[in-house]
């Protein structure tokens, strides 16, 4: 087996048995770092797949004097983290949505559409443990952040953070499970015409 310096030096040059070395060497570690964090083996797969293409696109710019392993972790933990951030935005998009339904105006059919989205909602967040369930309902409905939660339950702010990104985490799952995703934003897109 080579040495870090001979395979990015080869890996530099374009030699595709470099990149291989790389990845077989890489891969499983990087996936398993990532999985921790998004509980998601396809996520975490793409995290890793697109950490080693962006190895691959800019190889040029690697130094050969330092390991490669190191700049794999630091690339592959920026992609999880934006992937995490993700979840969190999907989540104020459908926030913004029923903000967006409260205000339209109350024909039969809008009010039907949002009492069984309601029902939706209601029934994802059944499948929430409990504590994670008081806090997101007191992040998302009752506006409150981080610190005050953690007075009121008596938790650490830490624990706080953790419940409320494994709660969006698992409805996202199950928002995605049932296509409702696509059908929010269609419903979006139609009600703001």
């Amino acid at each position: 087996m080579q040495n870090d310096k001979e395979v990015i030096q080869a890996l530099k040059a374009g030699e595709d048995a470099a990149f291989r070395i790389v990845f077989d060497t890489n891969f499983r570690r990087l996936f398993a770092f990532s999985y921790r964090m998004l509980k998601s083996k396809e996520q975490a797969e793409e995290v890793v797949h697109d950490a080693l293409l962006n190895v691959w696109v800019n190889r040029s710019r690697l130094n050969e004097d330092l390991p490669i392993t190191p700049y794999l972790y630091t690339i592959t933990r920026r992609l999880t983290l934006n992937a995490l951030r993700q979840v969190a935005t999907s989540q104020r998009m459908i926030d913004q949505l029923w903000r967006d339904m409260e205000t339209v105006s109350n024909s039969t059919e809008e009010a039907i559409l949002l009492t069984d989205l309601q029902k939706f909602t209601d029934t994802a967040l059944n499948i929430l443990p409990r504590q994670q369930q008081l806090v997101f309902k007191m992040s998302r409905y009752e506006g409150l952040n981080y610190d005050e939660i953690a007075a009121k339950l008596n938790i650490s702010r830490n624990t706080v953070k953790n419940h409320l990104i494994a709660a969006l985490k698992t409805l996202r799952l199950h928002f995605n499970m049932s296509d409702m995703s696509c059908f929010l934003l269609l419903s979006s897109y139609f009600i703001k015409r």
